[in-house]
């Protein structure tokens, strides 16, 4: 798995689907960290998602290939302090948008640091060329036949035009 001195993090996530800003995040957060693991939520509680896990989960693993970084890439359907305990993380590495994001994350932040007092969560603020970027955002583009080239991965978009003929 990893070593004891490994700074290991934890991106979690829906991704449904990645898009350009979740990549400009793991980037960072692998910047910081010796390993990043991108945490690909199963089934969200609190949205459906229009792409299974395995799907999304080989849209990071096909976006993130020519990386040199340390970045891995799981699905997991357990508490997120389980999934960041089995793989020794020292912390969670999320993206703030705008204020609209912080209230959910504050609350999820506080509820992680009751269930695991010692794993962090560090927040990165989008870069501004993404940050009004969302999946929901990009899936109604999509959806409506509208240009997501620059917002999502090739291979997203790839899938787009094929679900959105």
């Amino acid at each position: 798995m990893n070593a004891p001195y490994d700074k290991v993090a934890i991106c979690p996530g829906t991704y449904d689907p990645v898009t350009e800003g979740h990549l400009d995040i793991i980037a960072r957060a692998a910047v910081l960290f010796d390993r990043v693991v991108v945490g690909v939520v199963a089934a969200s509680p609190r949205k459906d998602t229009l792409f299974s896990a395995e799907e999304r989960v080989a849209f990071l693993r096909e976006s993130l290939a020519d990386t040199d970084s340390d970045i891995e890439v799981e699905i997991f359907d357990t508490l997120l302090v389980d999934f960041a305990r089995k793989w020794r993380a020292r912390a969670l590495v999320k993206g703030l948008r705008a204020i609209s994001d912080f209230e959910y994350e504050f609350q999820m932040a506080q509820l992680n640091r009751k269930l695991a007092p010692d794993l962090e969560t560090i927040y990165l603020m989008a870069s501004p060329e993404f940050s009004f970027l969302s999946s929901s955002g990009v899936k109604e583009i999509a959806k409506y036949k509208g240009n997501v080239d620059d917002l999502v991965p090739p291979a997203v978009a790839r899938r787009f035009a094929e679900l959105f003929r």
